[in-house]
Parts: structure tokens; C-alpha cells; sequence
């Protein structure tokens, strides 16, 4: 395949087939994996953000070829396909587009602009795209300083709201938790707006990640979850400080 592969590690927890559509990404959030991944510095990812050469060209032929794939594809790991760039480039439009005419199954997750998600909502459910949004915190303040360019949580919620309403599968990902009573708050807080939620720690970060007792985190989202009957997934990394309370 050109553009669409398979995620391994850890993103494979999250779905079988991925495309990226950008390089780059101007959110800009502190926790951020995709430098390391692309063998660059978060100064130089997060300063600009461009379309992949050829990318829904490339996006066309995979999509030939997976025909009858059950297979999700994921926009997007390493660039957020809803930031900014967006308004003039309209790739995950597009994109949306092309995995739809080919009756292939598809996702998105975004942390980006609220406005542009809404435009498409009507697009995402024709083609019975999933929608998942990062939300890591209910207190806005503690968002900016951890993910700066991205969009507001109230944003966030406004978008869930609305997706939910049109009868579009949402799922969060609550990662990475990096403050575990901020995670527990968006529970509190999104569950009537959310199918599914995928949670992760933080990773990478290992004088922030000390700070956390992760085997109680781990004890108190899943009581959560089973008080509001929500259907979750808890990531390898997490899972496995169940017995570390």
C-alpha cells in the first residue's frame, strides 16, 4: 500500500489500518509522540503543517485495493486532521470521500477545529465513520498549557453533543491520563455523549508519570465505567498496574 498501513505497538491497540494526511501538526501539545517517530524535534513538527505529497491520489489506490476490507482506517496518528491547515486543504474531507465510495470502513480521531468537524458530521455519518476526540481534561486551563494549539474542551464537548445527536459512533480517547482526577472528570462529564472510550497513560515523560498512582487511576475509571454502563478499553500499558494499587 502507498499511504494507508499498519499501525504496530501500541497505536495497533487503537486500529488495524491508518493513513496520515498531513506532516507536521501546530497543536503543539507537550506530550506529543509523532518527533520522535519522524526522527525530528517537536520545535520543528509543530512550527508547520503541510499535505503529504500525493496523498489522495495514493489514497485512492489503497482504497481499490482494500475493497472488502473490514479493516478501519484511522485519520490520523501522527497529524491531526482537523488542525488548522484544514480550512484551506480539506484532505480529511476529501478522504472521507474516497474510503466512502469504497464502502470501506473508517475513523478519525482529532482534537481540532469544532467548526470543521460540525461541517462534516453529515459526510462522517453517510459513511459510517467513527468519530473520536481527545479529551484529557475538563479544566480548559490545564488544556492550553498541555495542548496549546488545539481546540477548547468546550469545543470538544459541543462537537460530541452534536455527533451523538446525529446518531455518529463517538469514542474518547482519555490519553495520555496525565492527572487523574482531571480524567475522571471527563468521565463524569462526556459519558451520556460517548460509545466508547480507549484509555491510556502518559509514556515518555518519567518524572510526570512518577507522579501518578496509576493501579488506583486504573480502579477508579473502571468503577466509573461500570456505574454508567459504558463500554471502554483499557491500553496494554495501563492494564498492566492492575494489580499495583
Amino acid at each position: 500500500m502507498n499511504v494507508v498501513y499498519e499501525p504496530k505497538g501500541r497505536a495497533r491497540e487503537y486500529s488495524e489500518l491508518a493513513c496520515n494526511l498531513y506532516r507536521g501538526c501546530t497543536h503543539g501539545c507537550r506530550y506529543c509522540y509523532a518527533p520522535s517517530c519522524m526522527r525530528t524535534t517537536g520545535e520543528k513538527w509543530h512550527a508547520t503543517a503541510a499535505p503529504r505529497r500525493d496523498v489522495l491520489q495514493n489514497l485512492e489506490k489503497d482504497a481499490i485495493k482494500l475493497r472488502g476490507d473490514s479493516r478501519c482506517i484511522l485519520f490520523c496518528f501522527l497529524s491531526d486532521p482537523y488542525q488548522p491547515i484544514e480550512r484551506t486543504e480539506r484532505l480529511t474531507r476529501q478522504a472521507l470521500g474516497i474510503v466512502a465510495k469504497h464502502r470501506l470502513n473508517s475513523q478519525v480521531l482529532t482534537k481540532g477545529c469544532a467548526d470543521l468537524i460540525q461541517e462534516d458530521i453529515g459526510l462522517m455519518k453517510d459513511a459510517r465513520t467513527q468519530l473520536g476526540i481527545t479529551l484529557c481534561f475538563a479544566d480548559d486551563s490545564i488544556r492550553s498549557d498541555w495542548e496549546p494549539g488545539a481546540s477548547t474542551v468546550d469545543d470538544r464537548m459541543t462537537v460530541l453533543k452534536a455527533a451523538h445527536k446525529e446518531g455518529i459512533f463517538t469514542w474518547v480517547s482519555l490519553e495520555p491520563v496525565i492527572d487523574p482526577d482531571q480524567a475522571l472528570t471527563v468521565i463524569r462529564m462526556a459519558h451520556p455523549y460517548v460509545n466508547f472510550w480507549k484509555v491510556g497513560k502518559l509514556n515518555h515523560m518519567k518524572e510526570q508519570e512518577k507522579t501518578v498512582n496509576w493501579g488506583k487511576f486504573l480502579y477508579d475509571a473502571e468503577e466509573l465505567f461500570t456505574k454508567f454502563g459504558a463500554k471502554y478499553y483499557i491500553k496494554n500499558d495501563l492494564r498492566s498496574f492492575a494489580m499495583k494499587q
